[in-house]
């Protein structure tokens, strides 16, 4: 492990919140953004991980608005993001504030990206481009799901942040990346112990996702069967997915990515609300049972 992945580990912690709200192109919404993120650094999470296809002008406000808080892109699309801007936006913010933003880089998924081919080979190709610019790998991070990324995240960057995945999966990331880098699993959480209303909005939210090759084919290789695709998710598959129930139950499921070798989880709040609402209450809630 080399020391920034060193740093970068100590800087996120064992806990971080991964947000879409957070991430806006409306400049009318950042006072608000940048005070929750205030908010979540003084409630003692470590990174703020910003979803949807955000890049360092979303991290930025977040990042003056805090003092300690590391932010995050979850992810932004090698597609999308030329590597060359990519790498001096990226300078700029180091420079101004050093190790506070990570780069989260992802491949997106097939039905998003016209042309989509060959994303592993695109993705080296980004990661040479980054390395020709200047950007080295102790500040990016990679949503690895399958065996050849993950290796690539261990050779090529600081390490992985997977996405919509178990403790399962993060016991075989570990054992692929080796002890040296990060590995970062984003974890959904539902704050609600009754089953069918929790199970209700966590199918909800999965829905969508199940569209996408990238993350039914991780399933598949984890174990779980076409049936537990369809619908929304079997019970099965979104008790693997979500953590819901009382606080001590919430608690434990994240808890298990850490045995299972994780040294941080994202965790993202779902609740039955608008879209663009910040989910502040459920945020001091999840601090208050991670305490």
């Amino acid at each position: 492990m080399n020391d920034a992945t060193a740093s970068l580990k100590e800087s996120v912690g064992r806990y971080g919140v991964w947000s879409v709200q957070l991430r806006s192109e409306d400049p009318a919404g950042s006072g608000e953004r940048a005070e929750a993120a205030a908010e979540l650094e003084q409630l003692g999470f470590g990174a703020a991980w910003l979803g949807g296809n955000s890049s360092a002008r979303n991290a930025a406000p977040l990042v003056e608005a805090t003092s300690r808080l590391v932010v995050g892109t979850s992810i932004q699309s090698i597609w999308e993001h030329a590597a060359s801007g990519t790498a001096a936006r990226f300078a700029e913010l180091e420079v101004a504030h050093p190790g506070r933003f990570v780069l989260g880089l992802g491949v997106s998924h097939g039905p998003r990206v016209e042309g989509y081919s060959r994303p592993y080979s695109t993705m080296v190709g980004y990661l040479d481009d980054l390395d020709k610019a200047g950007m080295t790998s102790g500040h990016r991070v990679l949503a690895a799901l399958g065996p050849r990324m993950l290796e690539l995240a261990r050779d090529r960057a600081a390490g992985a942040i997977p996405y919509l995945v178990t403790p399962e999966h993060t016991a075989q990331a570990r054992e692929r990346l080796g002890k040296g880098p990060l590995l970062a699993p984003e974890f959904k959480v539902v704050l609600d112990a009754d089953p069918t209303r929790a199970r209700a909005t966590a199918r909800a939210y999965l829905a969508r996702y199940l569209e996408f090759p990238n993350y039914t084919r991780n399933f598949l290789r984890l174990g779980f069967t076409e049936a537990d695709l369809t619908d929304g998710g079997s019970d099965r598959l979104i008790d693997a997915v979500f953590a819901w129930g009382d606080e001590d139950t919430i608690r434990a499921r994240i808890t298990a990515f850490h045995d299972a070798g994780a040294d941080h989880v994202a965790l993202q709040l779902v609740e039955n609300a608008p879209a663009d609402v910040l989910p502040r209450e459920g945020w001091r809630r999840l601090a208050s049972l991670l305490a």
